[in-house]
């Protein structure tokens, strides 16, 4: 479930659930199939229910390979970050997606389930990066420029799994989560529901949260020692300053059931809050609330489900606000304050300004559904239809569009029916219908050329697009030392990617197979004035059988093309500054671009 804190008093889950039946067009309030302010926390009954989205990292690029588990079901993300999970059973007060991928926390999502109806997210990785250094003998604190200060006392800290006492350096991973950063419901994990101390589930007004991973010399997982305290502090937006508390519960998450525990309190000293934990994962400055169930479905005049639009609801007469996403039904549902005036407004995405509808509407004590909404037409609103033949001119019966808005920032995936068939609603931000569109044909593994489409508001006739001349093929090949045998890495079996390792200026490729742990591979090279038949500089090189060291050596590309095709090349260098001095490498690669 995706959620948003924008400051004080309201927090709204919502999980974007398909439904399967037509609401009534006008507010219909009902008490079933949802808690009642204060009820205890029920975690054991199950339901069925399906989950998809896209997992983006802190660059706003799809991740490819990424581990999504969902009801005891493991998926890896494709080449557009996307994964879909069905039919599986969740608990229906709390079920939970969570994301792994090496390098960064883990990305949970939870939201309520409703039986045999969908949710969709959008989750973006936050990067696990090494904030600073502390001698576990004697202690210390490490400080980022954002405030966030994690400080240990003296031989405080154990190995997890023996439990004994470590002495040597720390190094901590830490990363604070901005309470009112426009991207909070996707980076935070859960859905801001927690568990109180008297057992009952509530909604979370967050002042700030904050991850941190302590680790050994020897990359070993390390965690306070019992008896033992750690003290967070945690910076106040200057937003949020004047209607923070002066002391505030204290949350850890629980990955176990993806919801909240409230743990202590945290003082307010200055523009921070300050507080002690007994161990590290995710912590969280909230103020606890009751609230009913929410729901409602949006489309369009002509009955369209509206898919992947941006649901803001707060409370009127505030800036207070939290988001969620239709999913491709339409639907979206979740947890709003109880007696209280609200306005939903439905957007294109994020930081699309202008809503294209807005209503105000009250709640009591019991659940709520505004039943199904029609959105006016408006300049925002554009459909789509066109069809899909492959290579022979025939309709692809195994397809899907792919749809780049935001400047290629977001992805939206369309289903193709079995006669090679589309056609689908999306919502243009303050009129603007710059996108760029991909049909691709999952059988024969083709794809057509990225087309880009300015799309006016109302039908947006697309004609036929051939699926065809570009493989979806993706794949590593290297070898060390001139090896007979060469490692192939090849989705959707293994798991490879293209990122910016952070910048523009270069190229990281990486992959690894999630059924062989000496296959991990990285490398980077230089992205300046790179195209067909150039020549890059080899940056950077890593394998499980190597380590990592200085490498000379160069990149020829052979394949460039636009964001969302593939780029491929062939490389061959020297990797020094390693046990034995030096290894020879080579290789080949084709990988989807991401930026």
């Amino acid at each position: 479930m995706n959620t948003l804190l924008q400051n004080k008093f309201i927090r709204l889950i919502i999980p974007v659930c398909a439904i399967l039946i037509f609401l009534s067009c006008q507010k219909d309030i009902s008490n079933e199939d949802g808690l009642n302010p204060g009820q205890v926390a029920d975690l054991t009954t199950k339901v069925n229910s399906s989950v998809s989205g896209f997992v983006t990292d802190e660059n706003n690029l799809a991740v490819l390979g990424a581990n999504v588990s969902v009801g005891g079901t493991n998926v890896t993300t494709d080449k557009f970050g996307y994964f879909q999970v069905k039919n599986v059973m969740v608990v229906k007060n709390a079920a939970m997606v969570t994301v792994t991928n090496p390098g960064y926390f883990k990305g949970i999502k939870t939201y309520i389930a409703t039986e045999n109806k969908a949710a969709f997210f959008r989750i973006k990785l936050i990067p696990k990066t090494n904030s600073g250094t502390i001698n576990a003998a004697s202690g210390g604190s490490v400080t980022l420029s954002n405030g966030l200060i994690v400080a240990l006392p003296a031989n405080a800290v154990i190995t997890v799994g023996s439990g004994t006492a470590y002495t040597g350096t720390v190094s901590v991973a830490a990363h604070w989560l901005d309470p009112v950063a426009s991207d909070l419901n996707e980076t935070m994990p859960g859905d801001l529901r927690g568990i109180g101390t008297d057992g009952t589930l509530k909604t979370l007004t967050t002042y700030g949260m904050a991850a941190v991973e302590l680790t050994g010399a020897s990359g070993e997982l390390l965690q306070i020692a019992a008896g033992k305290k750690a003290t967070l502090t945690l910076t106040i937006p200057a937003s949020i300053m004047a209607s923070a508390p002066s002391t505030i519960p204290l949350w850890s998450f629980d990955e176990t059931n993806g919801l909240w525990k409230q743990d202590g309190e945290a003082t307010k000293t200055g523009n921070t809050y300050v507080g002690e934990v007994s161990h590290f994962s995710f912590w969280n400055c909230d103020v606890p609330a009751n609230y009913v169930q929410f729901n409602c479905t949006i489309k369009d005049q002509a009955g369209n489900p509206i898919p992947y639009s941006w649901v803001r609801i707060s409370v009127v007469g505030t800036s207070s606000a939290a988001y969620g996403f239709t999913d491709s039904s339409g639907y979206v549902a979740g947890a709003v304050p109880g007696n209280a005036q609200l306005l939903m407004e439905v957007f294109t995405y994020y930081n699309c300004g202008v809503p294209v509808y807005s209503q105000n509407f009250s709640t009591t004590n019991v659940n709520i559904s505004l039943g199904t909404i029609l959105v006016p037409n408006t300049s925002s609103i554009a459909t789509i239809s066109g069809t899909v033949t492959d290579c022979s001119n025939n309709p692809v019966t195994n397809g899907r569009i792919i749809v780049q808005q935001n400047g290629g920032y977001y992805y939206n995936i369309y289903p193709v029916s079995n006669t090679g068939a589309f056609s689908f609603t999306i919502l243009l931000c303050n009129g603007n219908g710059a996108v760029t569109i991909v049909a691709e044909d999952m059988a024969a593994g083709q794809q057509s050329n990225s087309v880009p489409v300015t799309l006016v508001a109302g039908a947006n006739v697309l004609g036929n697009l051939q699926a065809c001349g570009i493989t979806t093929q993706e794949f590593i090949n290297f070898s060390i030392d001139g090896g007979t045998t060469t490692t192939s890495l090849t989705p959707p079996a293994d798991s490879v990617y293209h990122s910016g390792n952070g910048s523009t200026t270069q190229s990281m490729i990486y992959g690894y197979s999630p059924g062989n742990p000496n296959s991990e591979i990285s490398f980077s090279f230089n992205n300046t004035a790179i195209g067909v038949g150039t020549t890059q500089t080899l940056l950077s090189f890593y394998s499980i059988g190597t380590g990592q060291g200085t490498t000379t050596g160069t990149v020829t590309i052979t394949e460039y093309g636009a964001v969302g095709q593939f780029i491929s090349g062939n490389f061959t260098g020297v990797l020094v500054n390693t046990i034995p001095a030096s290894y020879n490498i080579s290789g080949s690669f084709r990988v989807r671009r991401n930026f």
